[in-house]
């Protein structure tokens, strides 16, 4: 794990290099935090098409905001906080927050497992299949719980960023992610045992 003066330190000369007008430098910065801004934006947004709207409008308010980030956090937790409230108004708008969103997605795998258990097939395709049926059921969840479980468990944030990237109380976050997690394992139980997996 960094230490939290390098980052701060590394964070200091990349917002100095950008300020400066160094495109490579701000490339740079989207590089560092696109794998956070897309996992919020493909969890919180269902539309395809104004997901990446959406991220584009992130890194606009990130390059016209910079100048008064003050380091009081790392740099990719401030921009996370952008894209979140991105995210937010984008539902507050479309009315969407209280949706439960779901998806209404076909089976997403097909039952080919090998006949030969020694080559390993087997375990692959199962691990497969435990895997789609994860990302399926994560993917039903309301956008904020499906949000708080992929930053906690996909992008390993600790609460405390994620309360600080979301402005929830941190004893909030813990208590969306084990009801997250509870609804998961409830909905995985039901729907899945009477299929043996």
């Amino acid at each position: 794990m960094s230490h939290p003066d390098k980052n701060n330190l590394a964070d200091r000369l990349l917002v100095t290099a950008v300020l400066r007008g160094d495109r490579n430098a701000f490339g740079l910065l989207i590089k560092q935090t696109e794998g956070l801004v897309a996992q919020m934006t493909f969890k919180m947004i269902s539309s395809p098409g104004d997901r990446k709207d959406i991220a584009q409008d992130v890194y606009l308010k990130v390059f016209k905001n910079l100048p008064g980030f003050k380091f009081n956090s790392k740099l990719s937790t401030w921009v996370g906080q952008i894209a979140y409230n991105t995210c937010l108004h984008y539902l507050e708008k479309k009315k969407l927050v209280l949706s439960g969103d779901f998806r209404k997605d076909g089976e997403m795998f097909e039952d080919n497992i090998s006949e030969d258990p020694k080559d390993g097939t087997e375990e692959i395709l199962f691990g497969k299949e435990l895997a789609a049926i994860m990302h399926s059921e994560i993917d039903r969840l309301k956008p904020l719980y499906r949000t708080l479980v992929s930053l906690y468990h996909q992008e390993e944030l600790s609460y405390a960023e994620i309360a600080e990237i979301t402005s929830l109380p941190e004893g909030t976050v813990k208590n969306y992610i084990f009801r997250a997690r509870k609804t998961l394992k409830e909905n995985i139980l039901s729907k899945y045992k009477r299929q043996e997996l």
